[in-house]
């Protein structure tokens, strides 16, 4: 198999109370395992087979549904555990190189805070907010529909995501069911801003 589903950095009830351990073991052994297993067998046996999924989602709108939704929500998820963690939360020092861009960017945290947070609870049915890179450095905020990312050629605003936060509704329904905004808000109790600070430099080096 090309893709294999990634082990979590945490165990399963380790985000609580902002986000339960339920939810966390339905969302990574059924969801993003079923995208894992679908993206496989739609690329079994093709030149796909062989590439990143980088590579395959750059090209997303030549290869199909399948490949297109389900390289997205392997890629989605792949990214999204990596960016919580049980002692995330706060924000990352001013002093830092991705502080200073927020800071720089967005005019300040709280007001970078406002623009992901709309992202998250306007975004229309299911799909995701990201914090993206452009290609010329700058960090900006966008969301999209489903299991689209702003690395498809398809996507409305392109750039490297360092940081998505998971809207469809499978996410957050057990504990906070229709309240999108309040799950929204909790996930900012658990942002790995050490990761999210390795993604930018890795966006930035490119």
């Amino acid at each position: 198999m090309a893709f294999k589903l990634p082990k979590l950095p945490y165990e399963y009830g380790d985000l609580m109370p902002h986000i339960d351990k339920r939810t966390m073991t339905i969302h990574h052994t059924k969801h993003h395992n079923g995208y894992t297993t679908k993206l496989n067998a739609a690329i079994e046996g093709t030149d796909l087979a062989k590439k990143s999924i980088e590579d395959i989602l750059k090209k997303a709108s030549t290869h199909g549904a399948a490949v297109r939704n389900n390289g997205g929500g392997f890629y989605n998820h792949s990214l999204f555990w990596k960016v919580m963690s049980p002692k995330g939360g706060g924000q990352p020092s001013a002093k830092s190189k991705i502080g200073a861009a927020i800071n720089k960017d967005f005019g300040s945290f709280e007001k970078f805070k406002d623009a992901f947070s709309a992202a998250a609870k306007t975004q229309f049915g299911s799909g995701w907010a990201w914090l993206c890179v452009s290609n010329r450095g700058k960090l900006f905020v966008t969301g999209t529909p489903n299991q689209d990312n702003p690395l498809m050629d398809c996507a409305e605003k392109k750039g490297t995501p360092i940081l998505g936060l998971d809207v469809w509704e499978h996410a957050y329904y057990l504990k906070y069911q229709n309240k999108r905004p309040d799950y929204v808000e909790a996930f900012f109790n658990v942002i790995n801003w050490k990761q999210v600070a390795q993604n930018y430099s890795a966006a930035t080096k490119k």
